[in-house]
């Protein structure tokens, strides 16, 4: 099968959270199960040119008015042999530090000219290799556009038999904006409101994408239901659930060569679940690095977290309201925590570091230090309103390490509550983000690891053995992209 993927973002050459890593993984899985893939995303500012291939000829893209001229440069995946990427080069769109914005302008001000440029020119691209995908799969909002133009411009031409999927990786992010802006996508204006792309007398992408694609998928099950619900759905609840027979929830894989602590060269001491004693090892290692007391009886939580509210830091750390404190004060416990975000947040961990010697934070963000905590935490804390997926919940679990969650999209999926009666189980589930849950839960495990050791050790083995691997998403996604295939051509 053909299949274009089209991002804002691929590792390693552009991230700003996990959908860059989820699309990479899942191209590269396909590839190396026989598929002839390729991803076409932005050349930005700091993806170097000279480490990149120029395609001969410039390339006409039909944004804006009048129309724009790029050029295409490609680049081999790392890790893959047959993995093409491809970038849209245009220096006033994507010359800039940033992908989506910048601290000064978080939400640049021409994002859909230059998210039309990327979509407009993902078909252009394929008319200049003369490949014409079986499926174009399109990847949050900076992508939706792409189902719209397939659907209402492209069908009719050598597309007639290309199917389109839309995957929703946060549906908190749907890029919208002025109807004055609406030129700059390159689309007749009988459009605005047949491709359903009016919301509120502006225009919203991903609404477009939502109404257009053949197939819609999100990054597992329980949010896949989430999101056709009023509390969960951000104003497109309606929509997805007119949509819901093309709706398909998918769980993401786990960067497996990245995220294993049997071959993990950033942390000090490798280890199994049949020969888990270098986690021991880990630990102290990690009481060393955050400044913490070195204690191998003291349960050790760590946090690796976005600091925004979606991640539930107000629950943890607002002062005279977050559970942080108290769990300090009245746990044998420890905290290491690694993160960065909301500049109140930042400066009440600092504050909270002072009064407390068990909780220690790293601001900002250290990726040895992020598998350090994952290999050396006994538990993981995830707290979320929301988590579409969550990756950070499956490290732990293939690490030894057994998280703390709110049953909430894929961390409903992916961890298995603790069962008190058997001792099964991969971590320990709550359902209510209230401080009083978090605190209430977190004793419930500390109560577990002291009292109940075999329970522990039976609970890290289990989830040491668990299946996160990209063979089994990809193989759900091959059946969406057949079932687009059916529906749309």
């Amino acid at each position: 099968m053909k299949i274009l993927m089209i991002s804002a973002e691929a590792v390693p050459f552009a991230k700003t959270g996990g959908l860059a890593d989820a699309v990479s993984s899942l191209a590269i899985t396909l590839s190396a199960l026989g598929h002839d893939v390729k991803i076409v995303m932005p050349r930005y500012y700091k993806v170097d040119r000279r480490n990149l291939t120029k395609l001969a000829g410039p390339m006409a893209v039909a944004a804006g008015s009048p129309e724009t001229w790029t050029a295409v440069y490609t680049a081999k995946m790392p890790g893959s042999e047959n993995l093409t990427v491809y970038f849209i080069d245009h220096e006033a769109c994507f010359g800039r530090d940033g992908i989506y914005g910048t601290k000064a302008e978080p939400d640049f001000h021409d994002n859909p000219y230059r998210f039309a440029v990327l979509c407009h020119g993902a078909f252009q691209l394929c008319r200049k290799l003369d490949w014409v995908p079986d499926i174009i799969h399109s990847h949050d909002w900076s992508a939706a556009l792409a189902p719209v133009i397939l659907k209402y411009s492209c069908r009719r031409e050598v597309f007639a038999k290309t199917a389109s999927v839309l995957t929703i990786h946060n549906l908190g992010y749907q890029g919208q904006y002025s109807k004055d802006l609406y030129p700059a996508l390159g689309l007749n204006w009988e459009l605005f409101y047949g491709a359903g792309l009016e919301h509120n007398g502006a225009f919203n992408l991903l609404q477009g994408g939502i109404s257009s694609a053949d197939m819609i998928t999100t990054v597992s099950p329980t949010y896949a239901k989430e999101i056709q619900t009023r509390e969960g759905g951000f104003g497109m609840d309606g929509l997805l659930r007119v949509r819901t027979d093309v709706v398909r929830g998918i769980v993401n894989g786990a960067d497996l060569k990245t995220w294993n602590p049997a071959t993990d060269k950033l942390i000090p001491a490798n280890y199994t679940a049949a020969s888990p004693g270098g986690k021991a090892i880990n630990k102290v290692e990690l009481q060393k690095r955050m400044g913490l007391p070195v204690d191998s009886a003291i349960p050790i939580v760590g946090i690796v977290t976005r600091l925004v509210s979606q991640k539930g830091i107000s629950e943890l750390f607002a002062p005279t309201y977050g559970c942080m404190y108290k769990m300090c004060t009245n746990y044998t416990i420890q905290f290491a925590i690694l993160g960065s975000g909301e500049r109140w947040c930042e400066n009440e961990l600092y504050a909270l570091q002072q009064k407390l010697p068990n909780m220690r934070v790293y601001i900002g963000y250290d990726e040895k230090l992020s598998h350090l905590i994952e290999a050396g935490s006994d538990f993981f804390l995830m707290p979320s309103q929301y988590e579409p997926c969550g990756l950070n919940q499956m490290y732990s679990q293939l690490y030894g390490t057994l998280p703390i969650v709110r049953r909430t999209g894929g961390l409903a999926d992916t961890v298995e509550n603790y069962n008190e009666q058997t001792g099964t189980g991969t971590g320990f589930v709550f359902d209510d983000l209230t401080p009083a849950a978090v605190y209430n839960t977190v004793g419930w495990a500390l109560y577990t690891y002291f009292n109940r050791k075999e329970h522990i050790k039976a609970m890290q083995r289990r989830g040491m053995k668990k299946d996160f691997s990209w063979n089994t998403s990809a193989e759900r996604y091959l059946a969406v992209y057949k079932e687009a295939k059916a529906r749309g051509c």
